[in-house]
């Protein structure tokens, strides 16, 4: 399945939720569903302004991440 959301989170927030006082990110996708991603797949994803821009999710039967991209 392919889900694409957009995130915006400055790099402060982004911060905390990498480093354990919140390790998933909540996002809604295009496709109406919640998701839960996480924050650690983001990571190669921070800039000096934090993680912006739209997002390409692809996941297995198993609900396990293939592959996630900014698009």
């Amino acid at each position: 399945m392919i889900f694409h959301f957009s995130l915006s989170i400055d790099y402060q927030t982004f911060l905390h939720h990498y480093h354990g006082q919140a390790r998933q990110i909540l996002v809604w996708s295009e496709e109406g569903k919640r998701l839960s991603l996480p924050a650690a797949r983001f990571r190669t994803f921070l800039l000096h302004n934090g993680v912006n821009g739209r997002f390409r999710l692809e996941i297995n039967a198993q609900n396990s991440i293939v592959s996630l991209q900014r698009c």
